[in-house]
Parts: C-alpha cells; sequence; structure tokens
C-alpha cells in the first residue's frame, strides 16, 4: 500500500469541509477531500435544504387556513404528499453533482470511501494511505441512539425526507428542532402529532418565553405536547407502534403509525479511530482548544457538527470550515465567535433567536432591559392575520447594547438578522430605534420592540 502526500486531507465533504477548502487552496495547498456518501454533507441532501420544501408547504397550508380573514372562500386543501416529496428530491437532486464540479475546479482530489486515522498524521481509505500535516475532521452529526427498549422500530429525519406516504398518525420521542419542524408539517398535512419530551421545556436551549408561545401554538395546530416525560419501552401492537412512557408518575400508552427519533444529533467521530489518530475525546466529542484544534495532535482540526460545544447550523458550519482553512495557512490565530450568530427554528409560523435568553442574561448577574410584546394586535400583525406575534428583546442598561433577540411570529426570521448584525458590530439599541425603517414592514415594528415602558 503506497502513501499519497497532501497538505490537508479533509473528513468529509459537507459545508465544514467544503468551507475549509477555500483558503487553503488560494494558498496553493494541496487537498484531498474524503466523504462515504453525498457531497454536501446532511444539509442540502437530508437536512435544513429538502426540510424547508416541506415547511413551505406547510406555510402555503398556514395561509390557506388564513383566507378566510382576507374573505377568500377557499375549499379544504388536500396535500399530496408523495408529489411533495418528489419536488423535494427534484430540487435537490443535482447538488452533490454541482459541489463535485466545485471541488474539481478548486483542484481538491474527492475520494469516495471512509476513513479513519492509522497514525497522528495518516489516514486510511478503502486501499489507500495519506499522509497530510493537517488532518480535518469535519464528518458531521448522526442522530443520537436512545437507549430504550424498542429503539429499532423508530425512524429518523432521513426516512422521514423520503417517506412518499404521508403517515397517519406520528409520535416523536425528543421535543427538539426536528420534532417542531417536522411535527408542524405532519399536522397540517393532516396527520395526528404527538410530541414526548424528556425534560421540562421543549428546546431547552432557546427562551423559555418564546418557546412556551411556540408550543401554545403548536397546539392550538393539534400537536399534542408532554414533557418531563419518561419513555419506557416501544412495542409493535395491532399493526401500530405503541410507545410506553410515564408522566406525571403515572404510566401511560400512546400508539402511533411512525415512531420518530426526535432527540437530536450527535458527532460521526465513533468509526474515524482517533485513538490510533493520537486524538483526545470523551464521551464521542473531540477535545479542541479555541482555535478549533486538537488539544493533543496540533496537526488535526476539527468543523461543523463535529465540533463538540457549538451549535450545529450550516452556516456555523462553513464558518468554522473558513476559520480552520485560514488557521492551517496563517498559523492558529483565529478564533470562532458565536455570540452572535441567530438560528431560527422553522416551524410555521417559526421561532427564532439570537445571544442570550433571558436566564442567560440574568445569570450573568447583568442589569438588564428587557421589552417583551405581544404583537398580535398590532396592525401589521392583524393586516396578515397572524396566529402569533411576539418578541422579546434583552439590553444591556450599562452599555444599551443588544444582548440577545427572541421572536415567534412576525417575520421573526428575518429580523433576527439585523438584532445580530447590531450586535456583532456594536450597533446600540437606540441607534436600532432611531433608525428609518421601510414602511408599512415587520421591520417598520421594531422601533416599537424596542419602545421605552
Amino acid at each position: 500500500m503506497t502513501t499519497q502526500k497532501f497538505d490537508v486531507v479533509i473528513l468529509g465533504g459537507g459545508n465544514a469541509g467544503i468551507g475549509v477548502t477555500g483558503p487553503v487552496r488560494r494558498a496553493g495547498m494541496s487537498v484531498a477531500m474524503i466523504e462515504a456518501d453525498l457531497l454536501g454533507g446532511t444539509c442540502p441532501n437530508r437536512g435544513c435544504t429538502p426540510k424547508k420544501v416541506l415547511v413551505a408547504a406547510g406555510h402555503a397550508l398556514h395561509e390557506i387556513e388564513r383566507a378566510s380573514a382576507h374573505h377568500i372562500a377557499v375549499g379544504k386543501p388536500k396535500l399530496d404528499w408523495a408529489a411533495l416529496i418528489n419536488r423535494e428530491k427534484d430540487m435537490i437532486k443535482d447538488i452533490p453533482a454541482n459541489l463535485a464540479r466545485s471541488m474539481a475546479k478548486r483542484n481538491v482530489e474527492v475520494i469516495k470511501g471512509r476513513a479513519v486515522f492509522v497514525g497522528a498524521n495518516t489516514i486510511r481509505v478503502g486501499d489507500r494511505k495519506l499522509e497530510a500535516k493537517h488532518i480535518v475532521i469535519a464528518t458531521g452529526s448522526k442522530p443520537r441512539a436512545l437507549p430504550i427498549p424498542g429503539a429499532e422500530f423508530m425512524i429518523t429525519s432521513d426516512e422521514m425526507l423520503s417517506e412518499r406516504e404521508l403517515p397517519a398518525s406520528v409520535i416523536f420521542v425528543g421535543g427538539g428542532v426536528i420534532a417542531l419542524e417536522f411535527g408542524h408539517v405532519y399536522a397540517r398535512a393532516g396527520a395526528d402529532v404527538t410530541i414526548l419530551e424528556a425534560l421540562p421545556q421543549l428546546l431547552p436551549a432557546m427562551d423559555a418565553d418564546a418557546v412556551a408561545r411556540l408550543q401554545a401554538e403548536s397546539e392550538r395546530i393539534g400537536i399534542r405536547v408532554k414533557t418531563a416525560v419518561s419513555v419506557k419501552r416501544i412495542e409493535r401492537a395491532n399493526g401500530r407502534l405503541r410507545v410506553v412512557f410515564s408522566h406525571d408518575g403515572a404510566e401511560h400508552v400512546a400508539e402511533a403509525g411512525r415512531v420518530v427519533n426526535g432527540a437530536g444529533r450527535i458527532a460521526n467521530v465513533d468509526t474515524l479511530d482517533l485513538v490510533a489518530g493520537q486524538v483526545e475525546h470523551a464521551n464521542g466529542r473531540v477535545t479542541i482548544d479555541r482555535h478549533l484544534r486538537s488539544t493533543s495532535n496540533p496537526g488535526v482540526y476539527v468543523c461543523g457538527d463535529a465540533v463538540p460545544s457549538s451549535p450545529q447550523l450550516s452556516p456555523i458550519a462553513t464558518y468554522e470550515g473558513d476559520i480552520v482553512g485560514r488557521n492551517i495557512v496563517e498559523g492558529p490565530k483565529h478564533s470562532p465567535d458565536y455570540a452572535s450568530m441567530a438560528t431560527s427554528v422553522y416551524t410555521v409560523p417559526p421561532l427564532a433567536s439570537v445571544g442570550l435568553t433571558e436566564a442567560a442574561a440574568r445569570q450573568k448577574g447583568l442589569a438588564i432591559g428587557v421589552h417583551v410584546n405581544d404583537m398580535l394586535d398590532w396592525f401589521s400583525a392583524k393586516t396578515y392575520a397572524e396566529t402569533v406575534a411576539w418578541s422579546k428583546v434583552i439590553v444591556d442598561q450599562a452599555t444599551d447594547r443588544i444582548l440577545g433577540a427572541h421572536f415567534v411570529g412576525h417575520a421573526g426570521q428575518e429580523l433576527v438578522n439585523i438584532f445580530g448584525l447590531a450586535m456583532r458590530f456594536g450597533i446600540t439599541a437606540t441607534q436600532i430605534r432611531e433608525n428609518v425603517y421601510a414602511y408599512p414592514t415587520f421591520s417598520s415594528d421594531i422601533k416599537h420592540m424596542l419602545g421605552h415602558g
């Protein structure tokens, strides 16, 4: 087995790995990228991009539901689920080939196969050995396995994006992003949806008041939500699946045609033989420094969903990949800053968030001003017959800087980026309030969201 030498070997061909290639190829470094499946990774092939096609259909159903508020008479909509899945597949089918052309244009050698460390700076893939001064772990994530008897009966979001038959009933074990986003689409399409969450709150990383608003809206469209639940087992029953769980000290049973693992995703690093690569790790998490570099092997970097501490989001993966690429070229001097990065949960309507939750800001002991608005009676919300329109903006009273902003509805998935921009570049709450916005828009309500009193 001959050994090929590269300057950089990237394990994974998703957003993070592709992000690395820009800086290192501009510097003239030789690069190999190893990908076991489709180029692009989770987001474009079996995550955010295809999911958004389903969410868009959910939006259309929501608009039809609200048509009567605009004095438009419509019949009951009927969603052709198989055709929707076909549309989703058609929209994403060219992504891997387009990315392959992009990598070829950058002179990145893409190798199909599974990578494994065989030394501190050596990787084996199939019958090839690759040696590199810099190795990047960008292997993405995989669904979190749940230690529940009968867990093998559950499906994941991967299968949900491919099933051409809409199940009549679905139970999500776990109340995270996957459960809420898919739950909203399924419920609007006519399925019976239940979410069982082990913790006291859905979306535990999000602001509690925002989540409460989203939960209320989820229940309004028929989703059953139970928190502080302990799932005991999943079993087959009468051609369906039965979930046995305890809640409020009593045992309960729920049945559905599908049970979905909605417990989130974990770093996909367990097959890499990190020990052979001298890469320190614990509980499936690689130990890294602030430059995204392995603490035990300075030739190894980590970016994207394989990073143990950052949000598993595609723009963050690209951002981290670019930082790793620059650190490889310039030496380890760049560190990620996640403080002003916005995120959205694409329910219908969505929950959007940036910065600190109110609880986190109070835990830091900061003197804060908290501006909370139920905007359902505001002219803009009434114009579009919004079913929920809510905001919370947290301001540092000492500096007038934005610490956090949280929205449910009211185009919050767009407005949140204005607050992220303000946080990143030090724009104060007063400056945001005094800006002149196009009117009438949801953005023009921002000044009132930050109003005094």
